[in-house]
């Protein structure tokens, strides 16, 4: 892998917050020095019609610092091409896939599994780390856990996506699996198409 020059000049990456941990560690392990984070709200993802106008918003701020080389840290995540749009505008390319979910997977293996995935709920590291703030309180279920039946009846697969080994967010996990009432599934998938393509701008930046 061909590592960052220090000469060479930093990639803003506007990434999603719940994948934030995931950009710095790529960042840590390939010695990707030439990029620079900026994280949108994880919360966010509740709330996908505030994507793409957030993301207009810190590609400008990201012009005023001087950035010439900018990365949309996302794939569409419930945009319906709101995000593209956005990108197209500006001239900045986004990670390929229709959510995280699909880039952990490998984007071209999730495509093919066609309709294998309709009643199954992704589990993420950030997700098994953050379960209880993240989904459990917001959507009501530690007051109410009579809605799980409403939010979660099509349901029948908890897969854990792990993006590490690590027991502690694996018993997670299995936890957020029997809170749902869904059968638990693990794949370790490392972090699949999104490494693939953060490495991929050390050789040609985006425009």
């Amino acid at each position: 892998m061909t590592r960052a020059s220090k000469s060479e000049p930093k990639i803003r990456v506007i990434a999603c917050g719940m994948i934030a941990r995931e950009v710095l560690a790529i960042n840590e392990q390939l010695g990707l020095g030439h990029i620079d984070l900026k994280c949108l709200p994880a919360e966010f993802h509740h709330t996908p019609h505030k994507i793409a106008p957030a993301m207009e918003r810190a590609i400008a701020d990201a012009r005023a610092e001087g950035f010439e080389h900018i990365f949309a840290g996302y794939a569409d995540c419930g945009t319906q091409g709101e995000l593209d749009k956005v990108c197209a505008r500006h001239g900045v390319a986004r990670l390929s896939g229709p959510h995280c979910f699909s880039f952990y997977m490998g984007n071209r293996a999730f495509a093919e599994a066609g309709d294998e995935y309709l009643t199954t709920f992704f589990i993420t590291d950030f997700l098994a780390r953050h379960f209880d703030t993240f989904l459990k309180r917001p959507l009501g279920l530690d007051r109410h856990p009579e809605l799980k039946d409403m939010y979660f009846a099509n349901y029948t697969t908890a897969l854990y996506l792990a993006q590490t080994d690590d027991p502690e967010l694996d018993r997670r996990a299995r936890q957020a699996a029997e809170f749902l009432g869904l059968e638990y599934e693990r794949r370790v998938t490392g972090y699949g198409d999104l490494a693939v393509e953060l490495a991929d701008l050390a050789k040609e930046p985006a425009q």
